[in-house]
């Protein structure tokens, strides 16, 4: 069959058959008759369906009186030609799948090349998401990532793509034992107890902590235009967990970690997509492991929403004082222009 691009035809051998026996008032059937082959098999030649082999061509210097070498050499163009059609048209197809993707954002963070030419920089995208075409991403990424993010929008999908290709990059690099939901169950007093400590010292103990319950952790930029906090799920036999690490106060922090870790613990990274059920159960979880559900109604209900009477709160149930904050805030209990300086800010590198 003839292909088609921008720059390039390929015409099929088949079409000069076809000359030859219009010009001899031969049939396709007697044509099949005299190569010795079907006419299935002659018909498909004839239309480029199939590879005209040496064989074939041999047979056709016999019938046709046209030598063997002519057909070969039509063939090889034809297939030289096919591929690059195919080629042109792919790019010119992941051109425009690539700008609905944020290159200059990946470029900024160095995870693509800066390239101001537009093929080399469909290259770099299909290196860095591991495909042979940019096409082939539609739909196969965001099904199984359970992520927790405040808008979801085109531009925060392609987003959450290039996150989620980077962190399953960077958790390679990190060793886990198998999954064990019953390691992980056990590791959460220990998690909520690293609120306390700073990030630098945090840090390092919860990536080990993580890696022996089969979780790989990674801290990564914000993405402008994502509205992720973060987001997890599994890559082969490891579950990758991903956090995005601009200026952070512990309370969203620590919140957005027990959320993912929720999604993980209740069976949400195996469902197809997540609904908002899923997502509220999540948060239901990631509020309970961090602030027990009978301390906090006992805390309300003394009517003390003082600095010092959340500060006693807080060390009183071993969380960081900015966490009881946040929840207080988020609950509606406390304003929001109230007893942030209890807050905590991260900056994780």
């Amino acid at each position: 069959m003839m292909i088609r691009s921008r720059t390039i035809i390929a015409t099929p051998p088949g079409a000069s058959i076809r000359e030859q026996l219009v010009d001899r008032g031969m049939s396709q059937k007697e044509f099949a008759l005299r190569m010795g082959m079907s006419q299935k098999h002659i018909s498909r030649l004839i239309n480029g369906e199939v590879q005209l082999t040496a064989e074939a061509a041999i047979r056709l210097e016999m019938v046709l009186g046209i030598p063997a070498a002519f057909w070969s050499n039509l063939e090889a163009i034809y297939r030289d030609k096919l591929l690059r059609a195919e080629e042109e048209n792919s790019m010119d197809e992941d051109l425009a799948i690539a700008g609905g993707l944020p290159c200059h954002e990946m470029s900024a963070l160095g995870w693509i090349p800066d390239s101001a030419d537009a093929a080399e920089r469909v290259t770099a995208l299909r290196r860095f998401f591991e495909v042979a075409r940019l096409s082939l991403l539609s739909g196969q990424l965001l099904p199984g990532i359970a992520c927790r993010r405040l808008s979801v929008t085109e531009k925060s999908d392609a987003a959450l793509l290039a996150w989620a290709q980077e962190a399953r990059l960077e958790a390679r690099k990190i060793p886990v034992k198998p999954f064990s939901a019953q390691a992980l169950s056990a590791a959460l007093p220990s998690i909520r107890a690293m609120t306390m400590i700073p990030p630098e010292q945090f840090c390092p103990e919860l990536s080990l902590l993580l890696a022996r319950s089969g979780v790989a952790i990674v801290f990564l930029p914000h993405m402008e235009g994502s509205f992720l906090h973060g987001a997890a799920f599994r890559d082969g036999h490891k579950i990758v967990l991903g956090l995005t690490v601009r200026g952070r106060d512990a309370d969203r922090f620590w919140f957005s970690l027990l959320h993912e870790l929720g999604h993980i613990l209740l069976g949400h990274l195996d469902l197809p997509l997540l609904t908002d059920a899923e997502e509220k159960a999540a948060d239901d979880f990631a509020r309970a492991a961090l602030i027990p559900e009978d301390a906090y109604s006992a805390f309300l209900s003394a009517g003390d929403l003082s600095s010092a009477a959340i500060k006693a709160f807080a060390a009183g149930i071993g969380i960081d004082p900015g966490i009881a904050v946040g929840r207080l805030q988020k609950d509606g209990h406390l304003p929001y222009s109230r007893c942030n300086d209890l807050k905590t800010r991260y900056e994780i590198s």
